[in-house]
Formats: C-alpha cells, sequence, structure tokens
C-alpha cells in the first residue's frame, strides 16, 4: 500500500503548550483560534451545557480526598473544565449536596463536561500538528 504522506502543520497562533493551555481553559478556545469557528462553537456549548446541568443539579466539584483513590481522578475530571471549574468553586457552585436525589447526576454531568474538554485538547493538539485536518 503506497504510504500517504503527512501534511505540514497549520501556521499556529500561538506556541503549542499556549495553544493547549488555552484549550484547557476555555472549551473551545483552541478550535477558534486554529479556525475552526463552527466545531468550537458546538464543542463549547455542549461542554458548558453539560456543566450548567451538573451544578443544577447539585454535583460536586471534587477535590482529593485521602484514603480515596477514585477521588483522584475525579478531581483530574473536574479540573478537566478549565476556568469553569474554578469560576463555579469561587462563586460557590459545586459544593454539591449529597442528599440530594440529583447529587449522582449532577456528578456525572460535572465530570463528563471535564473529560469531554480534556478530549478537545488533545483533538486541539492533533490538528495543531497536522495529524488530523478536519
Amino acid at each position: 500500500m503506497p504510504e500517504s504522506t503527512p501534511k505540514p502543520a497549520p501556521r499556529l497562533p500561538l506556541p503549542l503548550p499556549a495553544l493547549m493551555a488555552a484549550a484547557w481553559l476555555v472549551p473551545g478556545l483552541g478550535h477558534l483560534l486554529l479556525g475552526r469557528r463552527s466545531r468550537a462553537a458546538v464543542f463549547a456549548a455542549v461542554i458548558v451545557v453539560a456543566f450548567v446541568v451538573g451544578a443544577l443539579l447539585q454535583g460536586e466539584l471534587m477535590f482529593p480526598q485521602s484514603g480515596d483513590p477514585l477521588s483522584y481522578l475525579a478531581f483530574i475530571a473536574g479540573l478537566g473544565n478549565g476556568a469553569l471549574f474554578f469560576v463555579a468553586r469561587f462563586l460557590g457552585f459545586g459544593q454539591g449536596v449529597v442528599t440530594s436525589p440529583s447529587y449522582e447526576f449532577g456528578n456525572t454531568f460535572l465530570l463528563t463536561a471535564g473529560m469531554m474538554n480534556l478530549l478537545l485538547v488533545l483533538d486541539t493538539h492533533d490538528i495543531a500538528v497536522g495529524k488530523k485536518d478536519w
């Protein structure tokens, strides 16, 4: 089979580490900086809506707890929300109400939003280095 020649990487608006940090901090910003406006809008909307729904369902933005190794994974997933995590914690959202019937659903939305944003950071990287062209 003939090997396909890799496409040259597009011209980057920022150095790659800064681009990836921007993609992590603000959902969709990495794609926007790379000129993928419609993708950026859709991705930002999906992540922000999932995050807000999780907060409204009384989900918790978790911190690591000693003796609970899974809490470290939950913290990384929550931190994946970027600036949303810090703003919500600063404003007092995401404290979680364990007795709320929707608490676990809220956690699921918050953690899923963070994991989706981390996947978008990887997608931004792949587009920036020319591994993905669409």
